[in-house]
Formats: C-alpha cells, structure tokens, sequence
C-alpha cells in the first residue's frame, strides 16, 4: 500500500476541449494517463490536486469520473483546481459519486483523510492571479485550517492545487498555516509547460514542496508515502 499524488488531469471526455490541441507533452495526454496509472496497486491511495475535468457540471464531468473510478487505487481523494466548474456541495458531489457506482472517489474539503496515522489534508489554495478577491482567499485559509484542525495531532502532508510559493510570488497566509500546524510536505500542482521552471520545490521553514502536476510528472503519479 501506498499513497501517490497527482493533479491537472484536464480530462474532457464529454466535452470538446481537449489537451491534445496544446501539442507536445499533452499529445495523447489522455492514454498517457491510463499508462502512468500502472504503477498504482489496487490497494493504493491517490490524492489528485485538482483541474479533474473541463465538465461544466455534474453530469458532463460523469465520463471523467468514470475513467478515473476505473483506474487502479482503492481512494482517489479530489480537491477542487480553479478550472473545476462542476464542483458542487459536497454532500452533492458524495451523493452523484454513490448514485453512479463511482465507489473509490472521495472528496477533500473542509475536512482530511487518513492513511494510517498520516493525515491527508488540503484545499484549493490561493495564487497571485486572483489577488483582488479576498473573500475567497479568507474562504480558502478558513477551508485550510478547518483541514489541519480535523487532523489533531497526527502527522500532516498537505495537497494544494495552487502553489504556495513560487518564483517572484509567496503567500505567506498559507505558508504560515502549513508551519504552524506542523504540516511536513506540501504537493501542489497547476504550473504548466514553462511555467515549470518557475516553480519552488524543496524544503521552506520544515515543509517541503513539490509539484506534482501531471505534465510535469509526465502523467504518472508520484508515489509521496509507503
């Protein structure tokens, strides 16, 4: 058993906006995902950082869903990316997820999971692109913090979709909650292309960040825990 962590899977098997048309890594983005996903056991748990699917809803986002059910892993644990526009309510989203038959997928939001005595925590984030709306990034610190909260004393890692930290860019709101809850890695994704080389990985003050954005891993899960 294992945890692995991915995010950025775009998936738009309804819909017609597919990855394909940006060309290089993104190429049959979609099949890379179905081989990267090999190395995941049945028994396996992923934490997929956000931007699932480019479906405007419940129901256009059902084939995605699909496709994510039917891959190898026992949980896959979702967070919401900010290209997320079917996502709903959780008590909605558990209840589509269980109306379809989508039994390994489950919802991180406002709350954790655990895997053995490691708590899986997190949200969606905040990023210096959406700097003029503070109602959401004081949701977003609320939504953090209710997350590293529910997990008590355990040992935290945290799954963000934005970054945290990035060149020229540091939310120190976010930050400060991750150290003052002790939080011992932070995995983020959203970064794409060349906007890779401008991400921060390593240790900060006793986190250490890494980014997991599915180009970026080329499509294949990162194994974060044993």
């Amino acid at each position: 058993m294992a945890v692995y962590a991915i995010g950025d899977t775009h998936l738009s098997l309804s819909v017609q906006k597919p990855m394909d048309v940006f060309g290089g890594a993104w190429e049959g983005y979609v099949e890379k995902i179905q081989k990267g996903f090999q190395v995941v056991t049945p028994e396996d748990t992923l934490v997929l950082c956000g931007d699932i699917s480019w479906g405007m809803g419940l129901e256009q986002a059902r084939e995605d869903f699909a496709f994510l059910d039917a891959l190898p892993g026992q949980r896959k644990i979702i967070l919401k990316g900010n290209h997320d526009y079917w996502w709903n309510t959780a008590s909605k989203m558990e209840r589509f997820f269980e109306e379809n038959g989508f039994s390994t997928l489950q919802i991180l939001h406002n709350n954790c999971h655990f895997y053995g005595d490691v708590a899986l925590c997190g949200t969606r984030g905040w990023f210096y692109e959406e700097t003029g709306n503070q109602k959401v990034f004081q949701r977003e610190l609320i939504r953090l913090e209710a997350s590293l909260k529910a997990a008590g004393e355990k040992e935290k890692l945290c799954f963000l979709h934005y970054p945290p930290i990035y060149q020229g860019y540091t939310c120190r709101e976010i930050m400060e909650l991750l150290e003052r809850y002790q939080v011992k890695a932070c995995y983020y994704g959203h970064l794409h292309g060349g906007s890779h080389r401008l991400a921060i990985e390593g240790f900060r003050n006793g986190v250490n960040y890494r980014l997991v954005a599915a180009d970026f891993l080329n499509f294949t899960p990162a194994k974060i825990l044993d």
